[in-house]
């Protein structure tokens, strides 16, 4: 493994975190948020090199690309993660046995957390965030359309660890390419556990290939269900917020599903989507609707509703019940996030129920399904799996937990 020594230095460094403080730790997180404003130059240069070998229209191309903003976004989650409460140390049972032993189960961290991601330089920053806060040493692995990004968001944090006489080996990028991929979900000995995140392929292939744990962070086929109780004006605005905020992100929606009785409003709800020139993908019910009304409409095949876009393009399914609206998202969806809009409490509720998935909305747009904005600073991914973490992956994810035993010389008889 010509890795290995890149591994077991990860593995040391991760022993050596578990001893600094939580507040040290806060230190060096606010240290390298102001590194990163303070290098804002050199992490656009980089990132305008990746962009440059990449087609605009590609739907990968808005998530690599950083700005001012993106970087101040960065910066300020960063510090957020250092405000957050400590997730070590926390005991989540005690007890006392008959016996006079004192039982408690405490939070750990998990040692090494390694990470497989794509033209998604924020990932960078995010997972060394979370991975620090929580007492994990990381190992990076980003995409190729993303190496100097990457590159240079490391170094950048490798700098400042190093000017406080911290290890730099808390964070570990490793190379863009399929043999180091390889050798990290081999890492048996010394990677506890891998998270991808990018589309179903990169996923797929980790699952079927890793010797090491993985925790899945699914691709999202988001679904959203305009109910015949559905408030117009609120249907327009999650539609458009939930299809057009950031198209290439994970809860960016992919199907509207719509009451065969609302039909007659189907053009004005979807209406604010032309401004964005979103293409429509319709059913033949929705398809006799809108042809004609709105500007950019195709015929919807099969495959249109299994699809998770990433782009300006949008499926539209007419269904005749909640039932179905519930059948279709079984069928199709990706246990990622699913939305109903709806004035009726009880199909709302009922649908929050029933759906299989990890995040389910009523009446707001799946746009929400974020780490950031479920209070957790930043998130080292969405998990859909149902064993172990689910939705947005905060501090309190990525740790585990041991019991302590205590005893004054107790045997067992």
């Amino acid at each position: 493994m010509k890795l290995e020594k890149t591994f077991e230095r990860a593995k040391v460094a991760s022993r050596a975190l578990g001893l600094i403080t939580d507040a040290r730790r806060n230190e060096i997180l606010l240290a390298v948020a102001d590194a990163i404003l303070a290098s804002q130059e050199q992490l656009l240069a980089a990132n305008a090199e990746d962009l440059s070998k990449m087609e605009p229209s590609n739907p990968l191309y808005d998530r690599l690309k950083l700005t001012p903003a993106r970087l101040a976004d960065i910066a300020g989650d960063m510090r957020k993660v250092a405000s957050l409460p400590s997730p070590l140390g926390i005991v989540s049972k005690e007890r006392t046995l008959p016996n006079g032993l004192r039982l408690h189960r405490v939070s750990v961290p998990f040692g090494v957390v390694g990470v497989i991601y794509e033209a998604r330089p924020n990932v960078t920053f995010d997972v060394f965030s979370l991975c620090l806060k929580s007492g994990n040493a990381c190992v990076l692995k980003g995409g190729k359309d993303a190496v100097a990004s990457n590159e240079a968001g490391v170094s950048v944090i490798k700098k400042t660890l190093a000017a406080m006489g911290e290890s730099e080996d808390f964070v570990t990028l490793l190379p863009a390419t399929h043999e180091a991929t390889g050798e990290l979900l081999s890492a048996v000995d010394y990677v506890d556990v891998c998270i991808p995140r990018g589309g179903r392929r990169l996923i797929d292939f980790v699952r079927d290939n890793a010797r090491v744990p993985v925790i899945e962070t699914g691709a999202g086929v988001v679904n959203t269900y305009f109910d015949e109780f559905g408030d117009l004006t609120m249907g327009q605005a999650i539609v458009k917020n939930a299809k057009t905020r950031r198209v290439s992100v994970c809860n960016a929606l992919d199907c509207l599903l719509v009451h065969l009785d609302r039909l007659d409003v189907l053009e004005s709800l979807v209406s604010p989507l032309a401004e964005k020139n979103v293409v429509l993908y319709a059913d033949q019910q929705a398809y006799a609707v809108l042809e004609g009304r709105y500007p950019l409409l195709e015929h919807a095949a099969e495959e249109s509703f299994g699809t998770e876009f990433m782009d300006y393009k949008m499926a539209v399914k007419t269904v005749a019940s909640l039932d179905e609206a519930l059948d279709h998202i079984a069928r199709y969806g990706s246990g990622h996030s699913e939305c109903i809009v709806t004035d009726n409490e009880e199909r709302a509720r009922r649908f929050q129920s029933c759906v299989d998935a990890a995040c389910v909305y009523w009446n707001a747009p799946t746009s929400f399904t974020d780490g950031a904005q479920f209070g957790l600073g930043a998130e080292i991914g969405i998990s859909t799996q149902k064993l172990g973490p689910r939705g947005p992956m905060g501090l309190e994810e990525i740790t585990t937990y041991k019991w302590l035993i205590e005893g004054e010389g107790q045997t067992r008889p």
